[in-house]
């Protein structure tokens, strides 16, 4: 079985990347401080199936199949960087107004809606849970990172699918902890961030963020 002290490792290595802002925390932020906290919960939940896939997948050896083949490793990562740059523009253009002054529809919504039932309809666990998945399956560094990493925290003879599963565990409680932070500290600021200019600003960065990481998935940085 694994060590206290190999856990402790473990730990401290998937607490330090939990706590690294990068898409997951930009995209958790930005669900939650649009007064969507059902669906940023759904992401969060998504992002953490996601890890949950990956973690299984690297006991099992699909993802040093994925990193050993490099025409799966390609499609995956063109398959992501679309996502995301399809994800990230739609963002920068809820930014924009047209002619009659109504803002194009949420990224997080769909169909011709009153803005007020675009809001309600946006405001999903479902929803949420299907972007959060996605964005996370669909970068294959998160593949790569498992594969790289799982197997030196798991004994020779072990059982590796029950030990890569229980590792995985903790990295996705550690997720769980600091995604209840955020979603926390944006509750806190929401008289401020429900004003159209601060949405405006916050579907600019993020977006731009988000469109910054589909950009380095295609050019494969």
């Amino acid at each position: 079985m694994i060590t206290l002290g190999a856990l402790g490792t473990f730990t401290l290595i998937v607490g330090l990347l939990t706590l690294t802002p990068g898409l997951d925390t930009a995209l958790i932020l930005r669900t939650a401080a649009l007064g969507h906290r059902r669906r940023a919960w759904g992401v969060v939940l998504g992002i953490q199936s996601g890890t949950l896939i990956w973690g299984a997948f690297a006991s099992l050896g699909v993802t040093a199949l994925l990193t050993a083949s490099h025409l799966a490793y390609e499609i995956l990562r063109w398959a992501g960087a679309a996502y995301l740059l399809w994800m990230g523009a739609r963002m920068l253009l809820h930014t924009r107004r047209d002619r009659s002054g109504e803002a194009v529809p949420d990224a997080s919504t769909a169909g011709p809606m009153a803005p007020g039932a675009a809001a309600v309809a946006g405001n999903t666990l479902a929803g949420g849970w299907r972007q959060g998945t996605l964005t996370n399956l669909l970068n294959p560094k998160m593949g790569a990172f498992y594969v790289a990493l799982l197997p030196q925290f798991i004994p020779p003879g072990a059982p590796h699918l029950t030990l890569a599963l229980l590792l995985t565990s903790v990295h996705i409680v550690l997720g769980l902890l600091w995604s209840a932070v955020l979603i926390a500290f944006t509750h806190m600021l929401r008289g401020w961030l429900r004003k159209p200019p601060a949405k405006r600003l916050l579907d600019r960065v993020t977006g731009t963020v988000i469109v910054g990481f589909g950009l380095r998935l295609a050019l494969g940085d």
